[in-house]
């Protein structure tokens, strides 16, 4: 089985390492009055790296650049080809990424930030492009917000550790989440591996500490630096999918959300499983890729619940709902750090490394295609692979089709979400698929088996979302949309659709021996 390229290798401790300076550095003035001891007229020039964070408003390192930086800002994106492929990054994503990069240029030409384009083909080059950018524009700082994979990391440490070996100031800052993804902890000092204890410890912190919402800056002092031309694609990153389908920029983001809290949120807890109603935000491009930020989305929904997390007199429970999807995400981010394993193709739980999966390359590439005989995972696969998203509930669906019916290694659908999403991103992805497979942190228990039938008549009861992206069976009336192989035999044969290619009955007796078996081994230890 093909298997992608280890994130890192054994370096294992670079996100806790990133998260540790940063509480030491701190944001700290630059420029006059940053050191006694430096001559009075010394000014500093900032460059600001963005990286998943395109955005003015709400940009916790654009913000503390901008109140340190006395000489004005240069702001920076690496195009990094090598490193994109390594991590699976979809066609799609990286398209979007680069028509949100061209609103962003245009925002901070207007706030007289002129923005760089450089390429580092791979992470090793991603130092000294940056270093080349600072000295060109005379930058004596580099201002950027955190992330956390193992990968990233380090490569972060090494950019670091490349410009304070040639005198330049760095600070870094937490962005990606309300909470730092080492900001709670158990009461025996560890990382969180189940959801729900998380969530209360995560609504009392925020809470108690408070949530700020920076607005975007004001305009800067004009430097002599010409912005550089956004690319409009990168070879082996051209998507297939309509570009209009995610609009770009801060604006479309911000509509997004409005239009969501104005329509559809009072009833997003009753309908965010019904993928043919268009009930969900479809924000997670934009969190994903730092259009928007997690705190201005909290503030709008704590605006549609009177201010608060959690549920109470009059709350609304869609909002209540929605604030808890924004902390799975934050979940699922501390989780990688607490545990870098999880970012090197490893399973949360080691135990389950040892269950042999089935190689069938004929059962991966139908379910690949949306070919195989099950109707709501047919169209929940053609869905992904047209529009560079799927509904959150039928990702569930395809993941333990994948891994429960056929019996074939999370790591593979994993990777193949990762290579079509819009919204692709390492922590939900990996912490969906691990959750599906039983493999992961508060995981669904391996004996808890989604039928896919039954999963069907729930979420999409009358087949209006089958009819739409499985168009062979538009004709078929009634209950037998969800399984044409119980129509008449004749009838049957007249549909230009495959048969199921795995009796589900079966394949749960076989996941069940196998994970029992795993637990009859550590039994015997």
């Amino acid at each position: 089985m093909a298997r992608r390229p280890e994130r890192v290798g054994t370096r294992r401790r670079g996100a806790g390492a990133a998260l540790q300076r940063a509480r030491a550095a701190g944001p700290r003035p630059l420029g006059r009055g940053a050191d006694p001891r430096a001559p009075a007229e010394r000014r500093v020039r900032t460059l600001v790296w963005f990286r998943r964070d395109l955005r003015t408003d709400d940009n916790t390192a654009l913000s503390h650049a901008c109140a340190a930086s006395d000489d004005g800002l240069v702001a920076v994106f690496v195009a990094s080809p090598g490193e994109w492929s390594a991590h699976d990054d979809a066609p799609v994503k990286v398209d979007f990424w680069l028509r949100n990069l061209r609103v962003l240029g245009e925002a901070l030409a207007r706030l007289n930030i002129p923005l760089k384009i450089v390429t580092a083909p791979t992470p090793r080059g991603v130092a000294p492009a940056l270093l080349g950018v600072a000295r060109e524009c005379g930058c004596g700082a580099l201002f950027f917000n955190h992330e956390y994979e193992v990968n990233e990391a380090a490569r972060d440490d090494a950019v670091r550790r490349h410009f304070e070996k040639h005198g330049l100031i760095v600070r870094g800052y937490h962005d990606r989440a309300v909470l730092a993804p080492d900001a709670l902890r158990t009461g025996a000092g560890g990382c969180y591996t189940v959801f729900s204890p998380y969530r209360r410890s995560w609504v009392k912190a925020v809470l108690e500490r408070g949530v700020e919402v920076r607005p975007a800056p004001g305009r800067q002092r004009k430097l002599d630096v010409r912005p550089d031309p956004v690319p409009e694609r990168v070879e082996g990153f051209e998507s297939p999918v309509d570009p209009a389908l995610w609009p770009a920029g801060e604006g479309a983001a911000r509509a997004r959300l409005e239009l969501f809290c104005r329509q559809r949120i009072q009833g997003y807890k009753a309908d965010r499983d019904t993928p043919a109603l268009d009930a969900t935000s479809r924000l997670s491009p934009y969190l994903a890729a730092g259009v928007i930020s997690p705190r201005r989305c909290l503030e709008a929904a704590r605006a549609c619940n009177g201010g608060r997390l959690d549920d109470g007199a009059g709350s609304n429970p869609g909002a209540v709902q929605w604030i808890s999807e924004l902390v799975w995400r934050e979940f699922y981010q501390q989780v990688l750090v607490g545990f870098p394993r999880v970012c090197m193709h490893r399973a949360f739980r080691p135990a389950t490394d040892r269950i042999r999966w089935a190689e069938d390359e004929d059962g991966f590439g139908r379910w690949c295609e949306g070919r195989t005989g099950v109707p709501i995972v047919d169209a929940a696969m053609r869905q992904l692979r047209a529009t560079g998203w799927m509904h959150n509930r039928l990702r569930m669906v395809a993941a333990s089709y994948l891994t429960k019916d056929l019996f074939i290694d999370w790591r593979r659908g994993e990777r193949f979400f990762m290579q079509h999403l819009v919204d692709g991103d390492l922590g939900s992805n990996n912490g969906g698929w691990q959750w599906s497979a039983s493999t992961g942190t508060d995981a669904a228990p391996y004996f808890r088996i989604f039928n896919p039938v039954s999963q069907s008549r729930r979420c999409d009861p009358e087949g209006l979302f089958i009819r739409r992206w499985v168009p062979e069976l538009s004709a078929v009336e009634g209950d037998a949309i969800h399984d044409p192989s119980e129509l008449p035999g004749l009838l049957r044969a007249t549909l230009e659709y495959p048969a199921p290619i795995v009796d589900h009955g079966a394949a749960r007796e076989r996941v069940l021996a196998a994970f029992k078996a795993l637990d009859d081994r550590a039994a015997a230890r």
